[in-house]
């Protein structure tokens, strides 16, 4: 994720002046017609008008993240992250009572563990739609059954490399969880009587 403020190289508290200042200032030497990069170029001026628009602004300082800044694979992990989110919002327990950092790892860790498995049966099917393919006799004009079981496989394929992206986005999810720790309300024990 692109630091907007590193890049314009001003203050979180800048004001639009500062903003506009700092955003000439880098533009002169970053700008293709002066000699510089096109995709640095083209950065510097999405965290410009990231900074001047007051509400992209605050949802970058509150979360850290700019759907127009941030790649891809982030966005796809922060989606799954937020339904996380949802579901400790919803939790009834008590803030304290239990750790929903490790509640959601948790969560994370099994959905990659489910994907797994998903793949693996796939595959599985997919060979054995494999092994038919090589003992089924073809018909000389036309191999309709062949090419049916050959589109099966192909769906198949699909699915996997579906089910692999979607492993790489979880992973994603759980590594934007990183440094974050729970502090767990201690019961302290009776005192014997």
């Amino acid at each position: 994720m692109i630091d907007p403020y590193k890049t314009l190289g001003v203050a979180r508290e800048a004001d639009g002046a500062a903003i506009k200042s700092a955003y000439r200032t880098r533009a002169k030497t970053s700008h293709p017609d002066a000699g510089g990069d096109v995709d640095a170029f083209s950065k510097l001026t999405a965290c410009y008008e990231l900074l001047l628009d007051p509400v992209r602004r605050k949802i970058y300082d509150d979360t850290g993240y700019d759907p127009q800044l941030t790649d891809a694979k982030d966005l796809e992990g922060m989606l799954v992250l937020d339904a996380l989110v949802n579901e400790i919002i919803l939790d009834e327990r008590q803030p304290g009572s239990f750790d929903p950092v490790a509640a959601m790892r948790r969560k994370l860790t099994d959905q990659v563990v489910n994907t797994r498995f998903h793949i693996l049966e796939l595959e599985r099917h997919r060979g054995r739609i494999r092994n038919h393919m090589d003992r089924m006799g073809r018909r000389p004009d036309s191999d309709v059954l062949g090419r049916m079981l050959s589109a099966r496989c192909n769906a198949i394929a699909d699915a996997i490399g579906k089910a692999e992206a979607e492993i790489e986005i979880i992973e994603q999810a759980y590594t934007m969880l990183e440094g974050y720790s729970y502090e767990l309300d201690l019961e302290t024990p009776k005192a014997a009587e």
